[in-house]
């Protein structure tokens, strides 16, 4: 039996799985690190935590497999996508990472589409000016600390500092890529425009492949550390989301995934590139080689329910620590008391402000048509439709670009209960499925190196025969009319509220 190794360079921790031809889990191991928030608003971490944390999950995870290490063929990596890694011309970590949740780069936004043109920058790479994405983060540094900037000879990306760290070679892959803000994402290549523009070297970005490819090899200094075979193939591997989706399966048109964690996120795959000319959700090349992913976020979808349990439901928390059960198994049923619409109260999930399809910083939550009848039940159910809701507006987007699944695959902790999963068939309208594997990117990036390896011919393939769907719900069609209902006026009340929202945050 041949296994593969999937590395997840994670924000928390690096997390090493490794799964045999089949997609069976051998071992996994996390090792955890800490997240550095110097001022409000900002976030960074240590490359050098990162490579640590690598290194010693491999070794432990080979070491408690019991795997011969020679029947390991191959190395994926996956891992939190848009942050900073800057190197010099000794390939020395130049400063810490600024990683993606840092908010620290809004008037770099602001100058990026004032250079380049919001239009033009959604022409090239399919996506608005964020915050989040990586070109405005070199800006910043470039702006704000210019001796850094001077000495900067190489700019990587999480996972592929570690794919220096273990191969000494400079590359990236397409999805992980689409997030800098620096790819042409129709052409799947570096723009040339784009960081002309911004003044940024284009020589200081790797080389980019398609996911599946290999970029280098195992070095003999790595492989004493780790217990690996050095020489040992590593492919481009993926972003996060890109990754989770080849664990998940959704590797072909008609295929989509939620993912219900602190956020929420839908993910469409599409053979063809199609772009949103307002920017209302994201368009990344994909896992796949020459297709692209269209992905919409709710940033606060599993935050709004952990809100609610940690501020609100003191006593079904008492009754889950007192039955040995999770909490939210006792908030779903308390929810499943009370109807569709939760007897017309509508929760509006904006803890963290929005990013799809709203793009506003500054819009907040909300429970809209709070009466002296509503009970915390109607409270719990309120918050889980109010997700939905929000998840389907990202839905309702990709329906407007052409891209309309069949097929939705639900991962994350969300999708773990029986009662939101049902709820997300009725409000989608189509069958909500599980499977069997919970690795999420972690075992995407191990089918990637599958295929690098030569194990099987296509990401299609391998997926075919490693992922396998679980449980599958299907829409009630009579709750969905009624969900639509409600829906209806969900979907107007940020309209409504947008202004009051900015008053608000001026306030």
């Amino acid at each position: 039996m041949r296994y593969t190794l999937g590395i997840d360079v994670g924000t928390s921790g690096t997390k090493a799985a490794l799964f045999d031809e089949m997609g069976r889990r051998a071992a996994a191991v996390t090792v955890d690190y800490p997240l550095y928030q110097p001022k409000n608003g900002w976030a960074e971490q240590s490359p050098e935590d990162w490579k640590s944390a690598a290194v010693k999950a491999s070794a432990e995870v080979v070491r408690k497999s019991g795997v011969d290490k020679n029947d390991i063929v191959g190395i994926g990596l996956t891992g939190q996508m848009h942050s900073l890694v800057m190197l010099d011309d000794d390939r020395n970590v130049l400063r810490n990472a600024i990683i993606w949740c840092d908010q620290r780069t809004g008037e770099e936004c602001r100058e990026i589409e004032d250079t380049i043109g919001r239009k033009r920058l959604i022409e090239i790479t399919a996506n608005p000016a964020l915050t989040g994405f990586t070109a405005s983060k070199i800006m910043w540094v470039k702006k704000r600390e210019p001796e850094v900037f001077a000495k900067c000879r190489h700019i990587l990306l999480p996972k592929d500092y570690i794919r220096y760290v273990f191969t000494g070679e400079f590359a990236t892959d397409v999805s992980d890529a689409s997030g800098t803000q620096l790819l042409d994402v129709p052409g799947r290549r570096w723009s040339e425009e784009v960081a002309d523009k911004l003044g940024i070297d284009i020589s200081m970005l790797g080389k980019v492949y398609e996911s599946p490819e290999i970029t280098g090899y195992l070095s003999e200094e790595t492989a004493e550390l780790t217990g690996l075979p050095a020489g040992m193939p590593v492919v481009a591997g993926a972003g996060d989301n890109a990754a989770a989706a080849v664990g998940e399966g959704v590797v072909r048109n008609g295929r989509a995934f939620t993912t219900i964690g602190t956020s929420g996120v839908v993910f469409a795959h599409s053979d063809e590139i199609r772009v949103d000319p307002e920017g209302r959700v994201h368009t990344f090349c994909c896992a796949v080689p020459d297709a692209w992913h269209v992905m919409g976020v709710t940033q606060a979808a599993g935050l709004s329910l952990r809100w609610l349990r940690d501020n609100v439901c003191t006593e079904e928390t008492n009754e889950a620590k007192e039955k040995g059960v999770d909490p939210y198994e006792i908030m779903c049923a308390e929810a499943g008391k009370t109807p569709v619409g939760a007897d017309r109260l509508i929760y509006l999930p904006y803890l963290m402000g929005e990013r799809t399809p709203h793009l506003d910083p500054d819009c907040r939550g909300a429970f809209v048509g709070l009466s002296a009848v509503h009970t915390r039940a109607h409270m719990i159910r309120a918050v889980l439709e109010g997700v939905c809701y929000s998840l389907n507006d990202c839905l309702s987007v990709l329906s407007e670009m052409g891209v309309v699944p069949d097929d939705m695959k639900v991962c994350g902790g969300g999708g773990k209960s029986e009662f939101w999963r049902q709820m997300l068939a009725d409000v989608y309208g189509i069958p909500v499925s599980t499977v069997e594997s919970d690795e999420g990117p972690s075992l995407g990036a191990a089918i990637l190196a599958m295929v690098g390896a030569g194990i099987y011919g296509s990401v299609g393939e391998a997926c075919e025969a490693v992922v396998r769907t679980k449980e599958t719900v299907t829409p009630d069609m009579n709750r969905g009319k009624e969900y639509k209902k409600f829906y209806g006026v969900y979907d107007a009340l940020y309209g409504h509220l947008k202004a009051d929202f900015g008053a608000l945050a001026k306030l």
